[in-house]
């Protein structure tokens, strides 16, 4: 199962990160970029405490039940080894964090889930690698630019990195090109005034102008 969610992964390039959109407007987002050929979305938890761990949770088992498998789901901004298995009890498929903590990626394989850590540097990637890694989310990656994806993934070639971070659609092929195998996309797709108004047809429109940008 674990191979079939990374060859998908590898397959549809897109991962839309859901950040701060209320619960009752959860399933309608969803349902927006799942139209506009979204296979893959994270939520996040709060890293300030804003929303609880468990509410975060709740809205990953409520998106999965509502979805039956259609869309995959998966967490962010997970910080703390309590975060995965809350994920994973709300049948989450993979974790994403913004940093290489190990205790959390030994924790996200132990459970059989997909783990994508944040790295920077060629050190932090292959710590990451060797803690069980499945990705690198190379974050944040327009800090930098592509020549620095292309210089890391000379030596690196057997890691599969994941852009986030300022990718938009003037600049995501130069990013393939550098040798990335995805992205993680948030507000470029869930853009904030669409959400409050409720224009779930434009935030389709815009998932769809991203997945015709990878194909």
């Amino acid at each position: 199962m674990q191979n079939k969610i990374i060859e998908e992964i590898i397959k549809e390039k897109l991962v839309v990160i859901v950040r701060g959109v209320e619960s009752d407007k959860l399933i309608s987002v969803a349902e927006a970029i799942y139209k506009g050929g979204i296979r893959f979305m994270e939520i996040t938890y709060s890293a300030d405490g804003s929303i609880s761990d468990e509410e975060t949770a709740e809205n990953i088992k409520k998106l999965n039940e509502h979805f039956k498998g259609k869309m995959h789901i998966g967490a962010g901004t997970v910080l703390r080894e309590k975060q995965v298995e809350l994920t994973y009890n709300a049948g989450g498929e993979f974790i994403i964090s913004p940093d290489t903590y190990e205790a959390v990626i030994k924790k996200t394989k132990e459970l059989g889930m997909i783990s994508m850590p944040g790295a920077l540097t060629p050190s932090e990637i292959q710590s990451a690698v060797r803690y069980g890694a499945d990705f690198v989310k190379l974050f944040p990656v327009t800090n930098l630019g592509a020549g620095y994806v292309k210089a890391v993934k000379a030596p690196l070639s057997h890691v599969k990195l994941l852009a986030v971070g300022g990718i938009n659609l003037d600049n995501i092929d130069e990013y393939l090109e550098a040798g990335v195998c995805g992205f993680g996309l948030g507000t470029n797709i869930i853009d904030k005034n669409m959400v409050k108004n409720n224009d779930f047809d434009g935030i389709t429109a815009l998932a769809a102008k991203y997945v015709e940008a990878v194909k």
